[in-house]
């Protein structure tokens, strides 16, 4: 049976009655405790008695109808409320406000939350996103019309709660990492500061997926959740980002910011974002990742398919393997994937594409684009004036530097709707 919906503006501002129907005062707000990944349930309401607003829990309401709400019994405590560690007041703290729609990764906003009854209790099973919602609460009581639309449900959304005394922890780290990095990222762009915040305080319970979603946010937003953090803490992090990333992110940082969180980072990560700062960052050297693998020609496949099981590099690193002369000069390429296809014991020098496409380290990103798009390249080498190879440009490196910014704001428009 499917179970029947309130609005939650039918039951707040409404009169409180007492056992035999007498008004007693009037209903304030509905107070629920969130639950992660569960209906809320309604714990109970505060409401004006006497000029004194006081909670009443759940199990005092013998019924909860529309326009009104009635007691079971006269007596209850008229102590003054007081919010407990981990309660949220409807009406208050979500209604109106917007919240992390986790199906869609945008934001959402509650122009109504709907309220049924679930077995033996009350709970937030949904909120309205919709301008009707929002109209219908605008009008006179009276003129009210109550139609259900079809809602989010409540276990695809969560609210912001910063701004909740009490309220405990904040947003969900474990549900925000099961978002994209860029997801995030947007979320964070498209947020107010404070519930920008308040995603940043989350996804910083894990330190790489924090540092993912930096290199996904824009220099602005970067710089906006950094300015009030340590050296110390901004150079951890920008220490867990990738080399050209946190390139780019140092030289955005002020003056007097970039040789103290420069010389902060890691001995190894230093010296690889000091490479790629020697750079101009629109030019091949400026764009290249360090990460990649450069095997000796005379490798066996069956070795080369070892080194790649047993790196650390991540897997979008090694869509391609590389190869040297013996003497560091790069000779030849190989897609894993056709890598895979030949026996253990043959050389790589007789299956890699010999002098494989690759750049200087000042090719700029027009002949980068037409090479890559002509030999139809994920990846190509960047070498410096004796051949040896000093890193990667990628196919994603490419785009973000090509991608005009107005697009990147069209897409985020998109994905809000």
């Amino acid at each position: 049976m499917t179970p029947r919906i309130l609005h939650l503006t039918q039951v707040t501002k409404v009169p409180l009655l007492d056992r035999v129907g007498d008004r007693l005062g009037r209903v304030s707000d509905v107070l629920v405790r969130i639950s992660d990944g569960g209906y809320a349930p309604v714990v109970g309401i505060t409401a004006n008695v006497s000029g004194r607003d006081v909670f009443l829990p759940v199990e005092l309401i013998a019924a909860i109808e529309p326009g009104k709400m009635r007691l079971a019994r006269e007596r209850f405590d008229m102590r003054r409320f007081e919010r407990r560690q981990g309660e949220v007041l409807l009406r208050e703290d979500v209604l109106g406000r917007r919240l992390i729609n986790l199906t869609g990764a945008h934001l959402v906003r509650a122009n109504e939350i709907e309220l049924a009854r679930i077995g033996d209790r009350w709970c937030v099973v949904g909120i309205d996103t919709s301008f009707g919602a929002l109209l219908r609460r605008l009008l006179p009581r009276s003129k009210r019309q109550p139609p259900i639309r079809p809602f989010l449900d409540w276990t695809s959304v969560r609210p912001f709660l910063s701004h909740v005394p009490g309220a405990g922890d904040g947003l969900p780290a474990t549900e925000l990492a099961r978002l994209h990095p860029a997801q995030i990222a947007d979320l964070v762009e498209a947020a107010s500061h404070e519930e920008g915040q308040e995603i940043i305080d989350a996804v910083r319970h894990n330190s790489e997926l924090e540092a993912d979603v930096f290199e996904e946010m824009d220099v602005e937003h970067q710089l906006e959740f950094l300015d009030d953090r340590s050296d110390e803490d901004t150079a951890n992090l920008i220490g867990r980002m990738a080399p050209d990333d946190a390139a780019d992110l140092i030289m955005e940082l002020g003056q007097d910011r970039r040789l103290p969180v420069l010389e902060l980072l890691p001995v190894t990560h230093q010296r690889k974002v000091r490479t790629l700062l020697g750079f101009h960052p629109s030019s091949a050297g400026g764009m290249m990742g360090l990460d990649f693998m450069c095997l000796d020609a005379r490798t066996a496949v069956g070795a080369a398919i070892a080194a790649v099981r047993d790196t650390d590099l991540a897997p979008e690193a090694l869509q391609t393997i590389f190869t040297h002369d013996g003497s560091g000069r790069l000779n030849g390429a190989i897609r894993l994937a056709r890598l895979l296809r030949h026996e253990d014991d043959v050389l790589l020098s007789e299956v890699v594409e010999t002098v494989p496409r690759h750049l200087n380290t000042d090719a700029e990103v027009s002949d980068i684009a037409v090479i890559m798009s002509d030999y139809n390249l994920t990846m190509i080498p960047v070498v410096d004036h004796e051949d040896r190879m000093l890193g990667v440009v990628t196919v994603d490196d490419l785009l973000e530097t090509l991608i005009p910014d107005e697009w990147k704001r069209r897409a985020e428009a998109i994905g809000e709707g």
